[in-house]
């Protein structure tokens, strides 16, 4: 299967920008048209923004023009730009939920059209059937707010080949049935594969495992995402390593970039140096990061791996209660302490481990205890602003919420408007040209999409219009599910998706890797 490579999508898009014209197929109704009337065309590509009017018809970009050479043009709706910046719609590199069953409502209000699911090894699936087909099948036949691009869940697949949670050395025959359920995925029209190495049952999978896998990646020319082995500071370089190693000749990204413990821009711009080196070498090491300091997981990160599932918990706790007690105490020490972990689940939503702990009249490391591996999830105050800024404003990292519908962090309802908002207009890390291609043109590449990220002629017409001055991210750890606001005119497909403050349809698509 041969794809373009990032140099010639970024040509053929520049090339393209021009003003030739997308054929319009004879008859198409006028009233599926849009004219956008002198806009700030930001393209995704990195270029500098430049006023134009820009055609839409039959769901892709048909004309972009400048304006005074807009003639007789007609459409059935004319948006006046009014200066206000036109770009491509965002895509989530790092998403979670089902949109058979969640509204992306949120998610279009900071203008995002498109989302990466089956991260984390956890691909969705209807019921217990752990095949994809009848969940896509479903999306197929659904009305959904936002496009979607599917990753084959190494958890998910690992069970569907009938590999058991408890099992860490693979046999040839395990080997070969995950390989055979991964080609199946990846026929099906997965971009790549999602590993969750933190988590069961990535935790437990061993590095010829997935390099077994990263084999079959590579011959769709797919990518190699992961929520490494560890994000800690002292370890994530060898976390990167693994990742390359077990991903080649397949592309390796890294999810949520983050340095656990890690301080400063100077350890921020090691880390970047390490992974250039990589690139150096000729690997195409990518990776995503949201811009908060909280990361937000379940609890059962704070455990140790023989107390996980399917370990069982109550034998654990008849005969090492102690130990685990001292363990979380030194765990949740490292971390921060109580303080540092703001808990989104029932009955302790909102309040942090020690004012649950508190009111429960017990320590915070009983609390756990009784609460279990699987007990809960909550926002975890580990990252340094300094570092993480450095790592985020890197052109090679896209961007990412990490988030789903109803998770209790901000960064489900703020993470593009923040970044719009804070590093482009307030603090002035980024121009708005790269905030945008980190968003869309460059995520583009990176699962490659060839006709989505940018706006030029025949791409789909996935589109933004507003205001950077005017964008908001109103969600904060105590109102999580505030929505952005700012973005005047959402566009999914050539169809208007939220307007006004408000969904007002649903043209989203399951996307397939081609």
């Amino acid at each position: 299967m041969s794809h373009p490579t990032r140099r010639q999508l970024i040509a053929g898009t520049i090339a393209s920008g021009g003003l030739a014209s997308w054929p319009i197929r004879a008859g198409a109704p006028v009233g599926r048209s849009t004219l956008f009337r002198e806009v700030m065309l930001v393209d995704g590509t990195g270029a500098p923004g430049r006023l134009a009017d820009v055609l839409v018809t039959g769901g892709r970009i048909a004309r972009i023009m400048a304006p005074a050479d807009r003639g007789t043009v007609s459409a059935g709706r004319v948006v006046a730009g009014e200066g206000r910046v036109l770009a491509p719609g965002f895509i989530d590199m790092h998403s979670h939920g089902d949109p058979l069953e969640d509204s992306y409502e949120a998610f279009l209000a900071m203008g995002v059209t498109t989302i990466t699911l089956g991260q984390d090894g956890e691909g969705p699936r209807i019921g217990k059937d752990l095949d994809p087909k009848s969940w896509m099948d479903a999306v197929d036949r659904a009305a959904i707010d936002v496009n979607v691009a599917l990753l084959a869940g190494h958890g998910t697949l690992r069970r569907a080949a009938g590999v058991a949670d408890s099992v860490h050395h693979l046999d040839a025959a395990g080997l070969a049935r995950m390989a055979a359920q991964l080609d199946r995925e990846l026929r099906l029209g997965a971009f790549g594969i999602s590993y969750g190495l933190e988590y069961v049952p990535g935790i437990y999978s061993e590095t010829a495992e997935l390099s077994n896998l990263g084999k079959v990646v590579a011959r769709y020319g797919g990518v190699c995402m992961s929520h490494m082995r560890s994000e800690n500071d002292d370890e994530i370089e060898a976390s990167i390593n693994e990742l390359v190693t077990s991903s080649l000749p397949a592309r390796p990204h890294v999810s949520h970039l983050k340095s656990v413990f890690g301080k400063g821009g100077k350890r921020a711009q090691e880390l970047l140096a390490f992974m250039a080196a990589i690139r150096a070498r000729g690997v195409d090491l990518t990776a995503d990061e949201y811009p908060y300091e909280a990361g937000y997981t379940g609890i059962a990160i704070l455990f140790p791996k023989w107390a996980l599932p399917p370990t069982d918990y109550a034998g654990v706790l008849a005969r090492r209660r102690a130990e685990l007690r001292d363990y979380l105490i030194a765990r949740m020490t490292r971390r921060g302490g109580p303080e540092a972990l703001l808990i989104g689940s029932r009955p302790y939503a909102g309040k942090t481990l020690a004012q649950a702990a508190q009111a429960e009249g017990m320590h915070y490391a009983d609390l756990l205890i009784k609460l279990g591996p699987e007990g809960g999830s909550g926002a975890h105050f580990t990252m340094d602003k300094v570092l993480q800024d450095t790592l985020l404003v890197d052109p090679n990292v896209s961007f990412s919420t990490d988030g789903g519908p109803g998770m209790r962090h901000p960064r489900a309802t703020g993470t593009f408007a923040k970044l719009v908002e804070e590093y482009v207009v307030r603090d002035r890390k980024m121009t708005i040209e790269e905030m945008v291609r980190k968003a869309t043109g460059f995520p583009a590449q990176t699962l490659r999409l060839p006709d989505r990220g940018v706006i030029r002629i025949g791409a789909r017409a996935d589109l933004l219009v507003f205001d950077p001055a005017k964008v908001k991210a109103r969600s904060t750890y105590v109102d999580p599910f505030a929505m952005a606001e700012g973005f005047d005119l959402v566009m999914v497909n050539g169809e208007a998706a939220f307007e006004g403050g408000k969904r007002v349809g649903k043209s989203g698509q399951l996307l397939r890797a081609r």
